[in-house]
Order: C-alpha cells, then sequence, then structure tokens
C-alpha cells in the first residue's frame, strides 16, 4: 500500500517542481505581534485585545530582522511564516496601511538578499494566547455575516495583489488558528466550508499563484474527532497543502515523540503534501537538551509519517516584552524561540540545523516514503457524524488508533492508513483493527472477504468507552471470528487482574511455544473489561492467566482472521508511560504471520525503523530511538544486501544515543533492486 508522500511544488502544480519549506514562524522580538508598528507601543491603530496597553516593543527595525534572519539562515532555515497582523493592517474596513505594507516590502527584500522566502499569513486575528480584533469588527460574525466574509476576501486580495509579484513570497495562508478566533457557535461545517471557499478563491483571483492553504492547523473533525466546523477532506479539496499545527501534552514520552507525526499521518490520508506548520516547545516547560531530543523526535518521526516540510514556532524569546500583551498574561509565551531574547541560538536551533543537513545529504525532495504492507483501518466513526453517536466515541477512537499506529511503528511494521470512508484497499497483508467498537456493517464483511483473499485481518474486541449500546457493533461476530460469544445483555466482563498475561500454545510468526505477553489492565468500568468467547471453528493461539481464550485464529480462504479478546490498544492509551509495551511484540508476531515485507528490522522494541526510498534507487533506513539511555542494536536485513553509514562504512551494529536518530542506506544484493514496501 501507498503512504502519502505528496510534495509540495512551488507552484502548487503537482507536476512542477518540488520544493521543501523549513523554516520558523517569525514576529521580532522587536515587537511580537505589533513589530509593524512606529517606535514603542501603545500607539498602534487597532485593539490591543484584553490585555491592557501594549508598552515595551520598539516596532519594526529592518536591521534586527536582517540580524534574526541571518541567524536563521546560518543554521539551514531557508523561509519563514510571516504574519500581517489584522488590526493594523487593516485599520478600518476599506483602507490597508501603506505605511506598514512598505515595511512588509523591506521585510520581503531583507528576505530575498538572504536567499530566503516567507509565507505571509493574512487574518490574524489569534496569536499566542490572545484574540485581537480591528476596532471596526464591531462583533460580527467571521463565517456567517456575509459582510463581513467579504471584507476578510478584500483585505486578503489586497495583500495578494501588492506582494504577489516578489519573489520572496512562496506561499499564502488564509488564517492562524481560525478555529480559536471564529465563534464557536456559528461554525458549522457549510459555513467554515463557503468561507475557506471564499478566502482562497480571493487569493487566486488577485492572481495569487503561489501554494496557498488555510493556516487553521488541521484541526478538523478527521483529526481529531472533534467537530469545529472545519473538514479537512474540504480542505484537501481547496487547498495546495495541509499545515497541522501540534502542542501536545501527553502522559507517555513516545506518544509525546509521535504526536505531531500522527497528525500528519492522519492528514495524509487525503493524498494532499503534508507540512507541519507549527510545533515547538517553550523552555519555560522543557530544559534545553529535552527541547533538543523533543525537536529532533517531532522532525524525524513526522518526516516518516509523510511531512515534508517544517515551520517551527518561533524565532525568538520575547523577554523585553514581558509589559505587552499576550506575554504580559501567558508569560509561557515569550520563550519559545529557537533563539534566545539576544539572537543567541539555543538547543533546538542546533537541531534543526543538523536535520536541514541530512535533508541535503539524502536529497530528500526527491525522496518517498517507503510502501507497506501494513494497513491500520481508521473506522469512519471518527470521521463521520452518524446518528445517535456520540463524542466520546471518536475521541476513544482516535486516542485507540494513534496508540495502535505507535505500537506497529515499533514493530518495524509502519502502517498506511486506511480510512473506512474512503473504502479499503485490497492490497495490505495485515490489516490492524485495533480495540474496535464501531465499523459499518459491510465493512466487517469486506475484512472477511480480505482475508479470503489470502491476508490477514487483526481485530481487538471494544465495548467502547461509555455505556450507551455498550458492546461491540460488529455485523456477525460469530461467525467472523469462528466462536460463540458468552456476553449477558446491559453487562460488561471486567478484567479482575492488574497484569494480564497472555501465553502462547504454539508458535506463531515471531513468537514461540510459551512465549508470554503482559499488558496492563486500565481504564474505567466500561473498556477494562474482557470478551468471553467459546471457540467453534477458530483455533487458540494464547490463553490468559485464567485459562480462558485471549487470541484466536480462524483460517478463512487463503488467510486467516485473528482476534484478541482483550482491549489490549484501548488499554495502553489509557496507561501513562507504557510504551514501549507487548502490543508491538505482539504486532511483529502478526507481522511475520502474514508475510509483510520488511527488509530491515531490529529486535529491540524501544527502536524503531522505517525507510525512504531515492528515485535513482537507493534506500534510507531510519533507526529511531525511543530509550532514555543509550541502546545498541543489530539491524537484520530479512531481503539480503548490505547496510552502510552515509559515509559509506558497513554497518553490523548501531549505538543509538539518549532518544538517538540514526540513517543508513541499505544497498541491495548485486543485481537485485531493492524491493518496495
Amino acid at each position: 500500500m501507498h503512504r502519502n508522500s505528496a510534495r509540495l511544488t512551488s507552484d502548487g502544480q503537482p507536476d512542477g517542481p518540488p520544493v521543501t519549506w523549513f523554516g520558523v514562524n517569525y514576529w521580532s522580538r522587536t515587537g511580537g505581534p505589533l513589530m509593524w508598528r512606529d517606535g514603542s507601543a501603545g500607539t498602534g491603530y487597532g485593539g490591543t485585545g484584553s490585555g491592557g496597553t501594549a508598552s515595551a516593543g520598539t516596532g519594526y527595525d529592518g536591521e534586527v530582522v536582517d540580524q534574526e534572519l541571518r541567524t536563521l539562515r546560518d543554521h539551514g532555515l531557508t523561509m519563514t511564516r510571516s504574519f500581517f497582523y489584522w488590526p493594523d493592517f487593516m485599520p478600518t474596513p476599506d483602507s490597508v496601511d501603506e505605511r506598514l505594507c512598505d515595511r512588509f516590502a523591506d521585510f520581503l527584500d531583507r528576505h530575498r538578499a538572504l536567499g530566503m522566502g516567507t509565507v505571509p499569513t493574512f487574518v490574524v486575528g489569534h496569536m499566542s494566547g490572545e484574540n485581537w480584533d480591528p476596532v471596526w469588527r464591531g462583533g460580527r460574525d467571521l463565517y456567517q455575516d456575509v459582510w463581513m466574509v467579504g471584507r476578510q476576501a478584500w483585505f486578503a486580495k489586497e495583500m495578494v495583489r501588492r506582494f504577489k509579484d516578489h519573489p520572496a513570497v512562496l506561499g499564502w495562508l488564509v488564517s492562524n488558528e481560525m478555529p480559536i478566533y471564529g465563534d464557536r457557535a456559528t461554525a458549522t461545517a457549510e459555513a467554515v466550508s463557503a468561507w475557506a471557499q471564499i478566502m482562497v478563491d480571493a487569493v487566486r483571483a488577485a492572481g495569487g499563484t503561489q501554494p496557498v492553504s488555510l493556516g487553521d492547523g488541521a484541526w478538523g473533525l478527521e483529526t481529531s474527532g472533534h467537530d469545529n466546523g472545519f473538514r479537512v477532506r474540504h480542505s484537501a479539496e481547496i487547498c495546495d497543502f495541509l499545515g497541522p499545527h501540534v502542542y501536545r501534552m501527553e502522559d507517555d514520552p513516545v506518544r509525546q515523540h509521535h504526536a505531531a507525526a500522527w497528525v500528519c499521518e492522519l492528514a495524509g490520508t487525503f493524498g494532499r503534501p503534508v507540512l507541519l506548520e507549527e510545533f515547538g516547545v517553550s523552555s519555560d516547560f522543557v530544559s534545553g537538551a529535552n527541547a533538543a531530543h523533543y525537536y529532533r523526535q517531532a522532525m524525524h518521526n513526522s518526516l516518516l509519517a509523510g511531512a515534508t516540510g517544517w515551520i517551527a514556532w518561533n524565532n525568538t524569546d520575547y523577554d523585553d516584552l514581558a509589559e505587552q500583551p499576550p506575554y504580559r498574561h501567558h508569560a509561557f509565551e515569550m520563550h519559545f524561540g529557537l533563539t534566545d531574547r539576544h539572537g543567541a541560538p539555543k538547543p533546538q536551533l542546533v537541531e534543526m540545523k543538523e536535520f536541514a543537513a541530512l535533508l541535503e545529504r539524502v536529497d530528500f525532495g526527491r525522496c518517498r516514503r517507503a510502501d507497506s504492507d501494513t494497513a491500520l483501518v481508521v473506522t469512519s466513526y471518527l470521521d463521520t457524524l452518524y446518528p445517535f453517536t456520540r463524542a466520546e466515541d471518536r475521541a476513544s477512537a482516535q486516542q485507540i488508533l494513534r496508540q495502535s499506529w505507535v505500537a506497529a511503528r515499533l514493530a518495524d511494521a509502519p502502517p498506511a492508513l486506511t480510512r473506512e470512508s474512503d473504502g479499503l484497499p485490497g492490497t495490505a497483508r495485515l490489516y490492524l483493527v485495533p480495540s474496535t467498537k464501531q465499523l459499518l456493517a459491510p465493512t466487517w464483511y469486506e475484512l472477511e472477504q480480505r482475508a479470503r483473499d489470502g491476508a490477514t485481518v487483526y481485530v481487538s474486541y471494544s465495548p467502547g468507552s461509555h455505556d450507551e449500546q455498550r458492546g461491540p457493533w460488529y455485523a456477525h461476530l460469530d461467525r467472523l471470528f469462528g466462536v460463540e460469544h458468552q456476553l449477558e445483555y446491559g453487562l460488561v466482563n471486567p478484567v479482575e487482574d492488574d497484569e494480564i498475561r497472555f501465553t502462547l500454545h504454539r508458535p506463531f510468526g515471531t513468537l514461540a511455544e510459551g512465549a508470554r505477553l503482559n499488558f496492563r489492565a486500565a481504564g474505567g468500568p466500561d473498556s477494562r473489561v474482557f470478551l468471553p468467547v467459546v471457540p467453534t471453528g477458530a483455533e487458540v493461539l494464547a490463553s490468559d492467566g485464567r485459562g480462558r481464550p485471549a487470541l484466536l485464529l480462524r483460517r478463512v480462504g487463503a488467510g486467516a482472521v485473528v482476534l484478541c479478546t482483550y482491549p489490549i490498544e484501548q488499554m495502553a492509551a489509557a496507561t501513562p508511560r507504557v510504551n514501549p509495551e507487548d502490543t508491538s511484540v505482539l504486532y511483529d508476531a502478526l507481522a511475520a504471520h502474514a508475510g509483510v515485507r520488511r527488509p530491515v528490522t531490529v529486535a529491540d522494541p524501544r527502536v524503531a525503523v522505517d525507510r525512504l526510498e531515492h528515485r535513482d534507487g537507493r534506500s534510507f533506513v531510519w533507526l529511531v530511538s525511543q530509550s532514555r539511555e543509550e541502546v545498541t542494536v543489530k539491524p537484520v536485513t530479512s531481503e539480503g544486501g548490505t547496510l552502510r553509514t552515509l559515509d559509506g562504512a558497513d554497518v553490523d551494529r548501531v549505538t543509538l544515543p539518549r532518544y538517538g536518530v540514526q540513517v543508513l542506506e541499505w544497498h541491495a544484493d548485486r543485481g537485485a533492486a531493492p524491493r518496495k514496501g
């Protein structure tokens, strides 16, 4: 199965020259959002939100801008995302401040002089913990008030008309995190989609040929399960790329390191280029060394999840703006910078420099992700508002799918996501349906057909996360799995033990007879449960610690269906600091049983393996460690060939530092090209 590797092009056309945006969201340290103003703050043109009078910035200073850009460029960054602070640039409903436009033109010229570019953002709007209205808005609705929508489109058109021909303009963004700025009560899918279409059309009508996207953070239903009116599917239809903004607070380091990557993977299911448009950390929340490894993990894991561009938040610290909103009331927002208040690089900027050098070394622009034989089935109950279903179903599905995706990556079987909403492709060797309560009735029959055609279909039981219609919404549970379930109506079967142990009755994949898998029991009373079954046509592969069937296999045609009677992914998703855990060991066995092609693997589940393939036939292998300590692994090449460093030295073992990454080149045996997948 193909995994999305769509590339951004300079003209937004699929066959245009590919580009990699690698840069930073930019406000100068001389003013933050008020950087375009004259002199010290408090003399601008719009309101300052709810934070009081701004009083610390020094306004636009081209020389400081030049210094800041030069530091970024010298560390491998090639672009910025910039912002038209809306209250200042549009002081009245039908005017644009030409002095600020002149300063923005100077800003563009300074980019051009350094060989850099920028992506301007129109409706700003929301920024760093505060919403900033033009004084003339008067509470009008941003989505459904026709006049107000017209004013936004007019502003976008005016900015495009002025700057579309400047060579430093790389693309356009409609807004900054509009779901936070717009009225949530009126943000229906119909209204938001119409607003988005009008804004994108305004850019095109004004002559903007560069790539365009919404700047909304890709926070729609399809990536979050939360209905904010934005639909990623619609965005993919009208935009040239999708741009996730990811600032997750997690309880598990491995999930934290994959948080941005997971959203990129979900967004990539719509076939558009995916750019990690915002990510970063405040130095108030993380030490310098830990900030560096967070950046390392976020960038490498998102690359392997399909991201083809990275724009960090943000370029500098703002200690000198402590009296100015939003920093006065959101003090931690002062310290997201790649440089400190004096412009000195912080550890995360050094990490970006090393990542930029690697992108150049592997010629990233001509690479694509390797195909996968593993499919993770994304239930349509995540992205579709079915009648008489609950928001908890969507939230639970998103968390469980993410945990399963992480476990598959740690099993060196990185899966392609296949959305039930788009139909299941018939090309995978292994289908993962983790802790799933709900699929559409026809999908269950289709999965059985995939098994009949030769695939292995794995399903783990879940009755959901609440007590409304609690139970498996399966079309034909007993027949599909070759069992008779023993459920009692309205009741669940609680897990009695804090640790669940599976013991294998026979060899299965990479698991030997007698092998044991251990899982922590977790979750609420609706999910810390198991499915009691009696096998009728299925073989019991493993039993739990009380002798009950835990894993069962039913042979179907040329393939098989495997049932896990415990919601192991759901319980892991509810457990802090759990990864890596034995779901990845089970997935490794499932991949071996299904014949999933994995040219390079390692035995240690703390290290994940994935590949990029270059157009010239080279194959680059990523080893990404999730270990807090140094770890040494021995890569195994199942299809022969040789692993070498990028400097050409043969590799037998690889030592990775704490949360380290190593990229190798896999050379196939002479006369044989690397296989896809």
